[in-house]
């Protein structure tokens, strides 16, 4: 395992969670960006298959050990939605506002308010690696109406923790890296990635 990894995203929110985990480990962890690589379509249902895609595509352009990670943030009353959609769940181009907005609307008038936070994480050797690492978690709270905090990205500001009493986007970074559903699924990753370092 070399100690160079590709993150197969263009997310900084996403670049700096992963680069604060794994950058201790030794790994340099640099965006597919810094190749151009060409982005890759996410025409799958499920986390697990878009992830795998975007894992095999970044390795196969960039020759590197590529790490994705998909997620986002599943609504029960909405039957999972936004789900896969949740980064252009408002079309494109993309928005955190619009897509907050339009999450907001789907609730109005909504008495279940319950959602979680998925994240599959994987990665892979090189393109064909028939093992790849795989890592999940889950965060679970509750949409809000009106968004708290300045931390996070994505729908943190209204994504609420009873157990906090804060959102996710007024968390402390550390914390929120700690306990969130791809903090769990870096945790996760980061114990099978350290017999791999060096």
């Amino acid at each position: 395992m070399k100690n160079k990894i590709v993150i197969a995203s263009g997310n900084p929110g996403k670049l700096r969670e992963i680069r604060r985990i794994l950058d201790p480990l030794g790994f340099n962890v640099v965006p597919q960006s810094d190749f151009a690589v060409p982005e890759c379509p996410e025409p799958h249902v499920t986390f697990i298959e878009n992830c795998l895609a975007k894992a095999r595509h970044a390795s196969l352009h960039t020759g590197l050990p590529a790490l994705a990670d998909d997620s986002g943030i599943c609504v029960d009353a909405l039957n999972g939605a936004p789900g896969v959609y949740s980064a252009r769940y408002a079309g494109e181009p993309r928005s955190d506002q619009r897509n907050n907005e339009k999450l907001i609307s789907a609730l109005d008038n909504e008495a279940n308010r319950r959602a979680h936070y998925y994240c599959v994480i994987v990665l892979v050797r090189h393109p064909d690696d028939p093992q790849p690492l795989i890592a999940e978690g889950s965060w679970h709270g509750e949409i809000i109406d009106t968004p708290r905090g300045e931390n996070g990205f994505g729908y943190d500001p209204y994504f609420f923790l009873p157990e906090f009493g804060k959102t996710g986007a007024e968390l402390d970074p550390d914390h929120k890296n700690a306990i969130s559903h791809r903090g769990q699924a870096l945790d996760i990753l980061v114990n099978k990635l350290r017999g791999l370092a060096g």
